[in-house]
C-alpha cells in the first residue's frame, strides 16, 4: 500500500504542477481551484466521470485515488468483478459494463438474443444489489443487414429485459459510435437511428449514450442535436476531434459551450471523459503525470 500511496502523491503533485504551468484552457482554473488540499472545487452543475480504459496505465485502485484527489467521484465502464474496489474508495460506477458480448456482436442479431437476455438479466439483478443505475449495450455490426431489420431486431430483443430494468430502476444505454473511422460497419452510428430505436422500445429506462466525439465525426451538429433530442440521451462521453485525444484548444470542439448546451436541457446525469491522453511531460516525453494532468484539465474545462 505504501508504494501505491507514494505513486498517488507523485501523480497528484505532477498533475497539479503541470496544470498550473500549462497555460492551456482550464489549467489556471484547476490550479486556482486546488489550493491547500488540492481538491477540485466544482460548480456542482456537471457530474464528472472518466472511462477506465482510457487510463489503463493506472490500476483501478490508482485511478480511484487519482479521481478522489482531483475531486470528482465516478468511473465509467466497470464490471461487477471490480465494483468492490470502487466502493472501497466511495466511487460511483457511472456506467456499468460486462453484460455485452462485444462491440460487433450485439442486439441486432436474433441469434445472440438468448445469450444477451441471460447476461443482461444477471447484470441488472447485480446492479440492483450494488445500487448502480446505468448499463451499456451495443447494436453490433451490420454485416450486410439493412438498418430497418437491425432496428426491429434490437427492439425485439431489448424489450425482453426492459420490465426487469424498470422494476430495478436500471437504465440501459446503447452507445452511438462513428462508423467512418473507429468502428466500421457498426449499426448504431447515427442519432436518428438510435432515436428511432428508443421510440420502438418505448421505455423510459432505455436511452442512448451520446458520445460527443463519435457523433462529431459521424454527423456533426452536436449542439443542435443535443438541444433538439436531449430527451433520448441518458449519458455523455467526451473526446477531442480529430484524434480522440485531449479536449483542450488543440481540437475543433469547444467543450464549455457543449456543456452549457447539455445543462440547458436540464440534464442531471454523468458526463464521462473518454479521450486518450497523449500530453507530453516537461521533456517532451509522454508520462503518467502529464496524462493525469490532462484528466484534471478536462474536468475543469467541462465544469461550467
Amino acid at each position: 500500500m505504501g508504494q501505491s500511496l507514494n505513486r498517488r502523491e507523485l501523480l497528484k503533485r505532477a498533475a497539479l504542477s503541470s496544470l498550473a504551468l500549462s497555460g492551456l484552457p482550464g489549467g489556471a482554473l484547476a490550479a486556482q481551484s486546488l489550493p491547500g488540499s488540492h481538491e477540485f472545487v466544482g460548480k456542482g452543475n456537471i457530474r464528472h466521470s472518466v472511462a477506465q480504459w482510457t487510463y489503463g496505465f493506472l490500476t483501478l485502485e490508482e485511478l480511484c485515488q487519482v479521481v478522489n484527489e482531483i475531486g470528482f467521484s465516478a468511473i465509467d465502464l466497470i464490471g461487477p468483478e471490480q465494483w468492490g474496489i470502487l466502493k472501497a474508495h466511495d466511487i460511483d460506477c457511472s456506467m456499468c459494463n460486462g453484460a455485452e458480448i462485444s462491440l460487433t456482436e450485439g442486439w441486432n442479431r436474433p441469434a445472440y438474443h438468448g445469450r444477451l437476455i441471460q447476461s443482461y438479466t444477471s447484470h441488472i439483478e447485480l446492479m440492483a444489489q450494488a445500487g448502480y443505475k446505468n448499463l451499456i449495450c451495443f447494436s453490433g455490426n451490420r454485416d450486410g443487414m439493412d438498418d430497418d431489420s437491425g432496428l426491429q431486431n434490437c427492439a425485439d430483443g431489448i424489450k425482453q429485459i426492459m420490465s426487469l430494468a424498470e422494476r430495478h430502476g436500471v437504465v440501459v444505454h446503447m452507445e452511438l459510435f462513428n462508423s467512418k473511422i473507429d468502428h466500421p460497419d457498426y449499426m448504431c452510428d447515427s442519432s436518428q437511428w438510435g432515436i428511432e430505436l428508443c421510440e420502438r422500445i418505448g421505455s423510459p429506462n432505455f436511452r442512448l449514450l451520446y458520445d460527443i466525439y463519435h457523433m462529431q465525426v459521424q454527423e456533426g451538429d452536436v449542439m443542435r442535436t443535443i438541444r433538439d433530442h436531449h430527451q433520448w440521451f441518458g449519458h455523455y462521453h467526451t473526446a477531442g476531434v480529430p484524434g480522440r485525444n485531449e479536449i483542450d484548444d488543440t481540437q475543433e470542439l469547444y467543450y464549455p459551450a457543449i456543456m452549457k448546451a447539455i445543462l440547458a436541457t436540464g440534464f442531471d446525469g454523468y458526463v464521462a471523459q473518454e479521450f486518450i491522453p497523449r500530453r507530453a511531460g516537461p521533456e517532451g516525453v509522454r508520462s503518467d503525470e502529464a496524462r493525469v494532468a490532462s484528466l484534471a484539465q478536462a474536468v475543469a474545462i467541462c465544469d461550467v
